[in-house]
């Protein structure tokens, strides 16, 4: 996810404070993972010196005064590039969980334990996230289906892998 673009396009929707900001990405893009606010203001003052954003005049509020940021035209032609090109196809053909695999053959290890462990931590996210689905509003359960169905494909992976463990450990032993 990239935060600065991200938050560009909140302030291209409406000017905002950088409490707000992080308000909104946590409540549409930060599921399990808020944004920290040093990372809210230490991003908009980079936007800032890069001319993409800039911040109003300090405002009294409820507690600390509060500057409103406003996206430049800089900001809306980076932010519109971005969200006009397609993102990169995942996943990488080198996965983590495929190296811990060959390199466990490689060394003579079960690999077998590696990918039986790795299945029973997708099943419990997946019965996380179908929870998720069930019970969660229309963005939670649009995000726990796209999680879900990135997660049946690294199952079928991990049955087929399983199943052809043998001719791996062939190809990759020296």
């Amino acid at each position: 996810m990239s935060v600065p673009l991200t938050l560009l396009g909140l302030l291209e929707r409406e000017p905002s404070h950088g409490y707000d900001l992080k308000r909104d990405y946590d409540t549409f893009f930060g599921r399990g993972k808020p944004l920290p606010y040093g990372q809210v203001y230490a991003t908009l003052g980079r936007l800032a010196r890069d001319g993409k954003v800039v911040a109003g005049e300090a405002e009294p509020g409820d507690g600390p005064e509060r500057k409103r940021y406003v996206i430049t035209e800089a900001g809306v032609t980076e932010f519109e590039h971005w969200l006009t090109e397609p993102v990169e196809p995942e996943p990488n053909l080198q996965s983590v969980l495929f190296t811990k695999v060959v390199l466990a053959l490689m060394l003579g290890r079960d690999a077998e334990v590696y990918l039986d462990t790795q299945r029973a931590a997708h099943l419990r996210r997946m019965r996380e996230l179908t929870e998720l689905r069930r019970s969660g509003a229309l963005v939670d359960s649009l995000l726990a289906d796209h999680g879900l169905f990135h997660l049946e494909a690294d199952l079928r992976w991990i049955d087929l892998t399983t199943a052809r463990l043998d001719a791996l450990a062939e190809a990759v032993r020296p």
